[in-house]
């Protein structure tokens, strides 16, 4: 039996929503071992005259403890 952990995060980019998601996923999984789902929360953008200058996106990224690991 996995047990997953959830944590929240918020990713931002300047291109699109895509690219927030696909960014905070990268940095996220530079710390963080056995990621393993990505759920969408929340999308938003700041809006800067007749266009989007800066999109966020809420994740809950999902990630699988490892019982068997040992402590250093």
């Amino acid at each position: 039996m996995d047990i997953k952990k959830h944590l929240m995060i918020t990713g931002n980019s300047t291109i699109s929503w895509k690219d927030a998601i696909v960014k905070a996923i990268a940095e996220a999984s530079k710390t963080i071992d056995y990621l393993s789902e990505v759920k969408v929360l929340e999308q938003r953008a700041i809006i800067d005259g007749d266009r989007i200058s800066e999109y966020f996106v809420d994740l809950d990224l999902s990630f699988i403890i490892d019982v068997n690991r040992k402590d250093n």
